[in-house]
């Protein structure tokens, strides 16, 4: 019981404000207000100021005159069938005592019902908790935090100055947040998350090289070596070259290469029982090598390896230069300069406030990223970045960078707040905010492919049967290894032909011997 006796409406002013400011008075707090003001400048007293019109306010007027002498018990009713008033619960005279005009109790509850009141509630597009369209003139509203309202039954800067009774959007419960109001009941557990730009294949000239290791590759042309080094020394033996003549090293090598590659023989290497053993299993060797290869080739053009991609806090910090949030969630970069983990302080002093669109259009052009609650980023993401076969350029973290009880924002010590947190415990516990999330999200999925169906009738027939194959043709970025190497090939071969040309002069033909013509005498 907190009790104050003035007749200066200065006074009971600065009370107020006072009391406000530096949170005395919750609702189990009884305020007794002890005057002697006109009734006129009492009601307008009561009306102006929420600690005596909102708290659980009783007012003692001293209403004596020359001939009588008497008290009103005087509350501010904010909500009531008649509207707002000023209500008298009680009177004492000497004669009669305490007589009771209402119910017998001074400390009437407020709260119990708004009678359909108006009540201003703070809201704003966040979507999926709460969305607006336009249909004609009209806006309506829809989403999962809109429902909740609803049901709640029509009950921040707005919300921390008192214009607004409660934000009807999601709040994470940080002790930052705590600082400007206070919170309900946490009615779900959610989740921050980052966003940024999806890694792309950067065109690399070792795309052949990908599908067998570093070792394989060694083995393979240690292997390549041996068996040509065998067959040069089984083609240098003299009945074989008295036979076939002197074979080259670079037809050997050519023979040895090409059985690897999958080419058929020549015929020209030895026909002996020796070099019959060394080129089958050298056939055998290039077969499973091949295949092996060829395959992994395949897989590695149709479905390349993507390049490795952030997931987690500490690997996100190391590659972004910026972190953008929302403007309304500043109170993260406090928390996260605050914490204990570096990494969490590193990533609140790259942290920036901007547009939800912004953040996302920046993390696709520069090292940014953007932050927000996973439902709504998935929304914004499909709807606005997502192709027609389903994949966008921006990804989500597997991450969590928090762990969060969502609730709603609502004034420091609200006296409204119990009965607030009641109505959200029995739709939480009734199981309707899921149904209402898996509902929305289900709306907005089907309003997806609705949009996405449109696209691809007005792109034609060709559209919609590439959004059918999903086939992707081999650009230069899988294919650009095989032409360097034949872009090298040709160049040196085309370098040493130059430089036979030029160093290795032709044999002129010496001229045949004609017939000899002999004169007899």
């Amino acid at each position: 019981m907190v009790v104050v006796v003035s007749n200066v409406p200065a006074f009971l002013t600065a009370f107020a404000d006072w009391s406000l400011n530096g949170r005395l008075l919750v609702w189990s707090t009884r305020l007794l207000v002890v005057t002697r003001l006109p009734r006129k400048d009492l009601g307008a007293l009561l009306v102006s100021h929420w600690t005596f019109s909102m708290m659980n306010t009783l007012v003692v007027n001293d209403e004596t005159s020359a001939s009588d002498k008497r008290y009103s018990m005087l509350v501010h009713l904010p909500f009531s069938p008649d509207g707002a008033q000023v209500l008298q619960v009680a009177s004492w005279t000497p004669t009669s005592g305490l007589r009771y005009l209402t119910p017998p109790t001074l400390f009437p509850e407020k709260y119990t019902n708004f009678h359909g009141a108006m009540i201003n509630v703070t809201a704003f597009q966040y979507e999926p908790y709460w969305q607006e369209s336009i249909e004609g003139n009209t806006t309506k509203y829809s989403g999962i935090d809109y429902n909740q309202l609803v049901a709640v039954g029509q009950v921040t800067d707005q919300v921390q100055i008192r214009k607004s009774f409660m934000a009807t959007v999601i709040y994470g419960v940080i002790p930052q947040e705590l600082e400007r109001w206070d919170l309900t009941f946490a009615f779900e557990q959610g989740a921050a998350k980052f966003t940024m730009a999806t890694p792309v294949i950067t065109p690399s000239w070792l795309s052949f090289y990908y599908p067998l290791s570093g070792q394989v590759w060694i083995g393979v042309v240690a292997c390549t070596l041996t068996v040509c080094f065998t067959l040069v020394k089984i083609t240098r033996r003299k009945t074989w070259q008295m036979v076939h003549g002197v074979l080259s090293i670079g037809s050997v090598v050519l023979e040895s290469v090409g059985t690897l590659l999958g080419q058929g023989l020549y015929g020209r290497l030895s026909t002996s029982q020796s070099n019959h053993i060394l080129v089958a299993t050298w056939l055998f060797f290039g077969v499973v090598v091949g295949t092996a290869y060829r395959a992994s080739l395949i897989a590695s053009l149709t479905l390349p390896r993507l390049p490795p991609r952030p997931e987690t806090v500490e690997e996100l910090v190391k590659v972004v230069d910026r972190v953008t949030i929302e403007s309304f969630d500043g109170s993260y970069k406090r928390f996260f300069l605050n914490s204990e983990s570096s990494a969490y302080r590193e990533l609140g002093s790259i942290m920036v406030g901007g547009d939800i669109m912004d953040g996302l259009n920046a993390a696709l052009k520069m090292k940014s990223a953007h932050i927000g609650a996973p439902l709504n980023l998935q929304l914004i993401i499909s709807r606005n970045f997502a192709k027609l076969d389903g994949t966008s350029p921006l990804y989500l973290g597997k991450g969590n960078l928090l762990q969060l009880s969502l609730a709603w924002p609502v004034p420091h010590d609200a006296p409204y707040t119990t009965q607030i947190d009641k109505c959200l415990r029995i739709i939480s516990q009734a199981g309707l905010y899921e149904h209402w999330k898996k509902e929305t999200l289900e709306a907005a999925a089907r309003e997806s492919r609705m949009k996405q169906r449109e696209e691809i009738k007005q792109q034609g027939q060709d559209g919609a049967e590439h959004s059918q194959t999903k086939f992707r043709s081999l650009s230069v970025t899988h294919t650009q290894g095989p032409l360097l190497l034949l872009l090298v090939g040709i160049t040196v071969g085309s370098v040493a032909f130059v430089m036979e040309r030029l160093l290795v002069s032709e044999p002129h033909p010496s001229p045949t011997p004609g017939p000899t013509r002999l004169t007899l005498d």
